[in-house]
C-alpha cells in the first residue's frame, strides 16, 4: 500500500527541537459567489478522512484560494464571464479549517484578491477572529512560537498587493532578515506555470498567459541561501518535483488538494499529498511522508491507495533533478539522501532580470501608482517631478519597498526593484 495506515509514530507527541510540518497546496471548499456552490454538507466532513495527518503535526499549512465572506461584489473583473472564477466562502467556514487543524493559511495567490483589497481584509479578519495565522498581503508575515522555537511563515505570490515573489532582491533580504530572527522560516510561493503540461520546473522564468510566474527553482534556492529552512510550492494545479538542497526541503508544487468547485481535478489535477516534513533545531530536513489524497466529487478529499501523488512526485524529482537528495519509500516515507553539492547559478543578467540586455530604465508611467499626483493619464503631474527622491518615495510607499533604497538621483537598482513590484499591475487577468 502506498500510502500510510495513519499518522506516522512520532506524531504523537512533540520531540523537543524539532518541529513536524503538514504541508498541502490549494483550499477552496465552495463558493456562494455568483450562486450557491457550497457542499451538500456545508463542508462539515470535507477533510475528515484526512484530518488524523493534519492535526497530529506541529504546524499545519495550506494555501486558501478565495475569501471568507458573507458579502461584498468583486474585485476581478473578467474579460470573459464564462471563464471567470471568484471563489467566496462564508466566514462560517474558518471553523472548518481550524477542525481541520489548520495553523496557516497562504492568502498569497490569485484568488485572494477575488473581492479585491477588501476582500483579503475580511478574510484576514476572520482568520484572526478564528485563530489561524495568515500570510500574504505585502508585509505580513505569519510569527509564532512552538516547541520552543520562534517560528516565521512567509507567503509570496506574483499578483498585486502581495509580498513579491518576482523581487528577488528584496525577497532575499526580507527572508535573511526573518532568519536572523526566528529559528524556523516557513517560505511558501505562488508561482509557475499551470496545467498537466507544465508538471516539470523549467529552470528560468515562467509565464501562463504572458502573466509572468518566476523562476521557481531560482527563488526556492535563494530563499534557503537566505536561510528559509522549508519551501512549499503551489499554484500549478499539479504536482512537481521535490528536492533537498543544502539540508533543506523544497517543494515546488503540492497541487490541488480540496477545491470544491470551479477547479478543474481530472487527472492529476485531481490528486496531491499531504506532505508532512520533521525538522530539526537548526532547521534540517530529518524525515518525512507523502501521504497521497485525491478528490472525489461529492466526496470531497480521501486518502488514494494508488499512491499516485507519491509515484509522479518521486518520478518528476528524478527526472528533474536526477539526484533530488531524497529516497522516496513505497510505504510514503520521504528521507535524506547523498546528493553531490549543487553549484549556485550566477549566470542572470546585470539587471538581476534574464533575458534584458541592461538595467532597467525609471519609467515616468510608473506614477499612475500614485495616483494623488497626477491630474489624469498623460497630463502633467501635480506632484513631485517624475525620478526625484520625492517621487521614488511616494511609489514606494504605494509598493511596500523601503525608504532607505530611495537616493537622488535615482540608481538603476532601485528601477529594477520597483519594476518587478509594477508587472503584476500590468495584467489584469489576478
Amino acid at each position: 500500500m502506498l500510502f500510510a495506515a495513519g499518522p506516522a509514530a512520532w506524531a504523537d507527541e512533540a520531540s523537543p527541537g524539532r518541529l513536524t510540518i503538514a504541508a498541502v497546496g490549494d483550499i477552496m471548499i465552495g463558493t456562494e459567489y455568483p450562486e450557491n456552490r457550497l457542499p451538500s454538507d456545508d463542508a462539515a466532513n470535507y477533510f475528515a478522512d484526512v484530518r488524523p495527518w493534519l492535526v497530529d503535526a506541529d504546524v499545519t499549512f495550506g494555501n486558501l484560494e478565495g475569501v471568507l465572506a458573507d458579502e461584498g461584489e468583486p474585485g476581478k473583473k473578467c474579460s470573459n464571464p464564462a471563464a471567470c472564477y471568484r471563489f467566496r466562502m462564508p466566514t462560517r467556514y474558518a471553523q472548518r479549517f481550524v477542525d481541520a487543524g489548520f495553523d496557516v493559511l497562504s492568502l498569497a495567490n490569485n484568488h485572494a484578491r477575488d473581492f479585491g483589497e477588501e476582500g483579503r481584509t475580511t478574510t484576514m479578519r476572520v482568520l484572526n477572529g478564528a485563530g489561524i495565522l495568515h500570510t500574504g498581503r505585502v508585509g505580513t508575515v505569519a510569527s509564532f512560537e512552538k516547541n520552543g522555537l520562534t517560528i516565521a511563515v512567509i507567503g509570496y505570490a506574483v499578483t498585486r498587493n502581495s509580498n513579491m515573489m518576482l523581487d528577488y532582491r528584496f525577497a532575499e533580504r526580507t527572508i535573511r532578515g526573518l532568519s536572523a530572527d526566528h529559528d524556523i522560516v516557513i517560505v511558501a510561493f505562488h508561482g509557475g506555470a499551470e496545467g498537466a503540461d507544465y508538471t516539470h520546473v523549467s529552470f528560468g522564468e515562467e509565464e501562463y498567459y504572458g502573466e509572468p510566474r518566476g523562476d521557481v527553482v531560482r527563488f526556492s534556492r535563494m530563499a534557503v541561501d537566505a536561510g528559509a529552512d522549508l519551501v512549499l510550492g503551489h499554484g500549478p494545479h499539479v504536482v512537481r518535483a521535490m528536492e533537498r538542497y543544502n539540508d533543506r526541503l523544497i517543494a515546488y508544487s503540492l497541487g490541488n488538494f480540496a477545491t470544491a468547485f470551479g477547479i478543474s481535478i481530472s487527472g492529476l489535477k485531481g490528486v496531491a499529498p499531504i506532505l508532512v516534513a520533521t525538522l530539526d533545531a537548526d532547521g534540517r530536513f530529518v524525515e518525512g511522508e507523502i501521504v497521497s489524497t485525491v478528490q472525489r466529487r461529492p466526496h470531497h478529499v480521501l486518502p488514494d491507495a494508488g499512491g499516485r501523488a507519491l509515484r509522479e512526485i518521486r518520478r518528476l524529482s528524478m527526472a528533474d533533478f536526477g539526484e533530488p537528495g531524497l529516497a522516496f519509500l513505497d510505504d510514503g516515507r520521504l528521507l535524506p539522501a547523498e546528493r553531490a553539492p549543487v553549484a549556485r547559478r550566477t549566470d542572470f543578467g546585470p539587471d538581476d532580470n534574464p533575458g534584458d540586455d541592461g538595467p532597467i530604465v525609471c519609467k515616468e508611467d510608473w506614477l499612475w501608482l500614485v495616483e494623488s499626483t497626477v491630474k489624469a493619464p498623460g497630463a502633467a503631474a501635480l506632484g513631485p517631478e517624475p525620478g526625484s527622491a520625492a517621487w521614488q518615495r511616494l511609489v514606494g510607499e504605494k509598493l511596500g519597498v523601503p525608504a532607505a533604497d530611495v537616493r537622488e538621483p535615482v540608481s538603476p537598482a532601485w528601477c529594477e526593484r520597483i519594476d518587478r513590484r509594477v508587472s503584476p499591475y500590468r495584467y489584469p487577468g489576478d
